[in-house]
């Protein structure tokens, strides 16, 4: 499928278009996928309400008219009160009608669809499947021709129309994504949730430094001596323009958190320093990541006096 959306009117299909507050209606067949559209939408800054009797329609559509946040209202077959014919009388009033989206799908995929589900048609409690379709195609179809844009969902995956939706109503209060950097020490185990894990242990460790090792990587001796290990600049810079890289793209993936880890031995030297610098660098292209240090306030655990020949040459340095 080529283009799977179609436009019949003018209406505004963004958050910061238009006078008042924006309203839209989302209806369609069942199993289209109203749900999904609900959820990205509330995700994208909108508030949401499904499954709303159709005759409290005008009174929530009045409630909060003042507010620039948008409001979608997912109405369908299920929905208590539904009939086509109500919905295209703008039961919102005169003054602030909300534009409409029909999610449509083909009966092949519906049918698969709820197959999968094991769901039972709202409209096929007593025919089979593709009687319940059928008929409720019949029954919404004026809605179809009227509404202000169609998605047909029949080629689409979940995240291909959460990703539609976000790109064509985006609210003006979408929150951005959640990006947590974790600095920790492998000795204590691994972090159990981390999508990007960086390993740090390479770099000279401080720990075997005199007058370093009661210090952290929070510190300016400690940070300098990291930096100064001539592996550390171009190991950051890839490291970095990899995250920098990726962030869009888990954003458009319609990921809401994202962990990142970096790793040494004891989370209290390397892995902190990096992870303070990787912050600072994603910060002056305008994302906002929280830092995290998970070992600093810990104990640090036994290591061996020398834990290597080469430690012991690094601690005579």
């Amino acid at each position: 499928m080529n283009n799977p959306v179609s436009s019949h009117g003018d209406a505004a299909t963004s958050a910061d278009e238009g006078a008042g507050r924006q309203l839209l209606l989302v209806t369609g067949l069942s199993g289209a996928g109203k749900t999904t559209v609900l959820h990205a939408l509330e995700d994208a800054g909108w508030e949401t309400v499904d499954n709303l009797p159709v005759p409290l329609l005008g009174e929530l559509a009045g409630f909060g008219s003042g507010s620039n946040i948008p409001l979608a209202v997912g109405i369908d077959a299920r929905t208590r009160g539904f009939n086509p014919a109500d919905l295209l009388s703008s039961p919102a009033g005169e003054r602030n009608p909300p534009a409409t989206l029909f999610l449509t799908c083909e009966d092949g995929e519906l049918i698969r669809r709820f197959n999968v589900t094991r769901r039972r048609h709202p409209l096929a409690q007593d025919r089979s499947l593709a009687e319940g379709i059928a008929a409720e195609r019949e029954l919404l179809a004026p809605l179809a021709n009227e509404a202000d844009e169609v998605i047909d969902t029949t080629g689409l995956t979940q995240v291909d129309l959460q990703q539609l939706v976000r790109e064509r109503y985006h609210g003006s209060g979408a929150a951005p994504m959640i990006v947590t950097i974790t600095s920790f020490g492998f000795a204590r185990g691994m972090p159990p949730v981390a999508d990007l894990l960086f390993d740090v242990r390479f770099l000279a460790n401080p720990h075997w430094v005199d007058g370093l090792r009661e210090q952290t990587g929070q510190d300016a001796m400690v940070g300098d001596y990291v930096a100064s290990d001539p592996a550390f600049a171009p190991a950051f810079s890839h490291i970095a323009g990899l995250v920098e890289t990726l962030l869009p793209f888990y954003r458009a993936q319609g990921r809401s958190y994202l962990n990142v880890a970096l790793g040494c031995t004891g989370g209290k030297h390397r892995s902190v320093f990096t992870a303070e610098r990787l912050a600072n660098h994603l910060r002056k292209r305008g994302f906002s990541p929280t830092v995290r240090h998970r070992n600093l306030a810990l104990p640090e655990p036994a290591r061996p006096a020398v834990a290597s020949e080469e430690h012991a040459v690094a601690s005579q340095v």
